[in-house]
């Protein structure tokens, strides 16, 4: 049974570096070795993933809800805003991704 986000859970970033930014994006790097799980986190932005590396990986989310992602090399992946989550990656090979926010004006 997959739990909710602890009450008290501080959240980290979205991914391990920055690699580029400016007024448009943000770019994000992400690696996770295999079994880690990426600390809880949320996207206030929408953003785009790149996966460097083939994925099978586990997202819960602060509700209790968790959904399997399986990520092919060159795919991508858009995603909207949403709840805080983490990311576990359950394969036995190091996972890469590239995360691409896109920071629009609404105004």
């Amino acid at each position: 049974m997959v739990k909710a986000m602890p009450p008290e859970t501080k959240l980290g970033d979205i991914g391990n570096e920055i690699l580029f930014e400016n007024e448009t994006v943000r770019v994000w790097g992400l690696t996770l070795e295999p079994g880690d799980i990426q600390g809880w986190h949320q996207h206030h932005l929408p953003y785009l993933i790149v996966p460097l590396t083939e994925g099978d990986n586990l997202m819960r989310f602060a509700d209790g809800r968790h959904r399997e992602t399986k990520e092919t090399i060159g795919g991508v992946l858009w995603r909207e805003p949403g709840i805080p989550h983490q990311l576990e990656n359950r394969s036995d090979w190091t996972y890469r991704n590239v995360l691409i926010e896109i920071k629009i004006d609404k105004h």
